[in-house]
């Protein structure tokens, strides 16, 4: 939370300067504010799962193309400065996200927008994520190497330190293959995604 803020893409200069907006009201009229910074949001929890009209997101594209429901899977950037050379990023499971949200409600202080970082303090690159795919799912992908996409970072990863202190929170289910886990169920269970099923 203390490492210089520069946004790299239109998506990450919007969530700063709406931390700055929250920022200015909490110092101007007493508010308490905790801006829980997300990192690799992913995983589903019972008939709540991801689905986004395009899909952009890394697990929800993979499950949605071993149901083959997606022609093609790429993977975008394989010359990274990263071990493998994919991009690295820090996955966290939607049910460790809404235990953050609850504690983070008896954690204000009144004036201030504390900002706290929402992630394992672990990356996990794409290529490590199809790894365990076939243990998983019981398929194997064969991805197709594409270029980067503009404004995709090498490596994002959280340090929750902050998180521990002042929430008292850890994840409790950001591993890999439970993220995968309960994603491929949903995905498997939710043909079309919501849209598809609803009443």
């Amino acid at each position: 939370e203390d490492t210089p803020t520069s946004p790299v893409n239109p998506y990450g200069h919007s969530k700063l300067m709406i931390e700055h907006l929250i920022g200015e009201q909490a110092r101007a009229t007493g508010l308490g504010a905790i801006c829980l910074r997300y990192f690799n949001a992913c995983g589903a929890s019972g008939e709540l799962g991801e689905h986004h009209d395009p899909e952009t997101h890394l697990i929800p594209r993979l499950c949605e193309h071993l149901l083959g429901r997606l022609e093609g899977f790429a993977v975008y950037g394989t010359d990274h400065p990263t071990p493998d050379g994919t991009a690295v990023r820090d996955y966290v499971h939607v049910l460790d996200l809404a235990r953050a949200h609850a504690s983070a409600l008896h954690a204000t202080v009144a004036s201030s927008a504390i900002p706290i970082n929402l992630g394992t303090g672990h990356g996990v690159s794409v290529r490590e994520i199809l790894s365990v795919t076939g243990s998983v799912t019981g398929h194997l992908v064969e991805p197709a190497d594409s270029p980067r996409r503009p404004g995709d970072p090498a490596r994002l990863v959280a340090s929750n330190e902050r998180a521990k202190e002042r929430l008292d929170w850890s994840p409790e289910h950001s591993e890999p293959e439970e993220i995968l886990r309960s994603a491929w169920e949903w995905h498997a269970a939710h043909p079309g995604g919501y849209a598809a099923n609803a009443v």
